[in-house]
């Protein structure tokens, strides 16, 4: 009788996890619906580390279909040695319901030799090796001047389902507050601006691609155990209904303390890419998205871009905004 009352209390507290599924795979591919989160199923190329959709170091990074309430949300390159993610990838379909929810974040079992797919809260008494945990946020993130960073960021998730499903530790790194909540927050909510305007299909809905990744530091720790980056970069691409073309742009930004009211122009992927072939000197190129994504662009383009983002002239004259994770911005 008293095993299966306390099976019965086993089925109980399961059933009040969160209903996330995620799948730590060998390859994005081993799962279709994980290969959407990819213009045209297409990996980005990162030397040394994912090249032609085949990691390269398979014990220390780790591919995660991210699924959550039975639907695949977005797909992320864990880096168990740093526990930060390489980059999240995911698709960017509008803005709907916005809703508040507990500041919780979830943990996944699996890097750590759970069996069970279920992506949900840290287990009492569990040491977790190869991740992030909130403690090392929690109680070590204010004297590094960090909080949890989304890498897919919630500002760019349709519904509360999808916004719910980016509170993983797994799609997060310790990013420098000020960063966050300045340049790096305001190049979002001006980016979501200009993919629900122009990156519109056939039916006349958002849709766009987006990869968002970070750049490790050389021994900079949160906890002595999780890489606080020195440097985030986005990359988005396109399909331009209105223009007929196809259409990119990326920004990058060094994660570090803003004193000064601080803008991230956009950069084409060209620019991206050699950026990044820096920090990732290996065999091969770098790429991000396939070659319909245009990497570069005239002058007077990238002109014309700087303006729709930061306004030319004197900055500060257009009203420097900090962000929260809903694109809610506030005058400095």
């Amino acid at each position: 009788m008293m095993g299966v009352l306390n099976h019965l209390s086993t089925l109980l507290l399961l059933s009040l996890l969160p209903p996330a599924l995620s799948h730590v795979v060998e390859r994005f591919s081993d799962v279709p619906q994980c290969k959407t989160f990819f213009l045209d199923g297409t990996t980005p190329n990162l030397p040394g580390i994912l090249v032609d959709g085949t990691v390269k170091d398979q014990n220390r990074y780790k591919p995660i279909c991210q699924k959550y309430k039975n639907t695949y949300m977005f797909a992320t390159l864990y880096d168990t040695t740093n526990k930060i993610p390489v980059f999240s990838a995911y698709t960017f379909s509008g803005v709907g319901k916005r809703e508040k929810r507990p500041d919780t974040w979830m943990i996944e079992p699996q890097l750590d030799g759970g069996i069970e797919p279920v992506m949900g809260l840290e287990k009492q008494g569990v040491i977790y090796t190869h991740q992030a945990v909130n403690q090392d946020y929690d109680e070590y993130g204010k004297d590094k001047k960090v909080s949890k960073g989304h890498v897919f960021p919630k500002a760019f998730a349709h519904q509360p389902i999808n916004q719910n499903s980016t509170f993983t530790l797994t799609n997060a790194v310790p990013q420098v507050q000020s960063f966050n909540e300045g340049s790096w927050g305001k190049m979002e909510c001006e980016v979501r601006k200009i993919l629900l305007k122009q990156c519109l299909d056939n039916n006349g809905q958002p849709k766009a691609y987006v990869v968002t990744g970070a750049v490790p530091s050389d021994n900079n720790k949160l906890n002595n155990r999780v890489n606080i980056p020195d440097l985030m970069w986005t990359a988005y691409c396109c399909y331009n209904n209105k223009k007929k073309e196809w259409m990119a742009k990326a920004h990058w930004g060094e994660n570090q303390e803003e004193t000064n009211k601080q803008v991230l122009n956009p950069h084409t992927l060209s620019e991206l890419y050699n950026m990044l072939k820096q920090h990732y000197p290996g065999d091969g190129d770098v790429q991000v998205f396939p070659d319909q994504c245009p990497r570069g662009s005239s002058q007077k383009e990238r002109e014309k871009s700087r303006e729709r983002e930061v306004g030319s002239g004197d900055i500060s004259r257009k009203g420097l905004m900090k962000c929260d994770e809903d694109c809610k911005c506030v005058s400095w």
